[in-house]
């Protein structure tokens, strides 16, 4: 088990290692989307690029980047991920909508 800490929310989840951090941001009633977002995320498979969260803390206990993380996320400092293809493999502090 591991913690996810958001910080603009100031909330703090316990979670499984290998959680997706789209799903525990989802079930802890985080808002993860800004309006746009809302309207035309892809529920997670990874194609539109709306779920960018920034890393604060932790980056090292996460999944790589993906491909499709480093297409989308190109100008983008590295700590930006994709919430939906990123895995949580230890304490991570994160933010959302950065």
């Amino acid at each position: 088990m591991t913690s996810i800490k958001f910080v603009k929310e100031n909330k703090e989840a316990i979670v499984a290692n290998g959680a997706n951090l789209r799903e525990k941001i989802l079930e802890n009633g985080i808002d993860l989307y800004t309006f746009k977002g809302k309207l035309m995320n892809c529920g997670g498979y990874g194609q539109c690029g709306t779920c960018v969260v920034e890393i604060v803390e932790g980056l090292e206990n996460l999944s790589p980047r993906t491909e499709f993380e480093n297409s989308k996320l190109k100008k983008k400092p590295e700590n930006y991920r994709l919430a939906c293809q990123t895995i949580v493999n230890g304490a991570i502090s994160v933010k959302t909508k950065p």
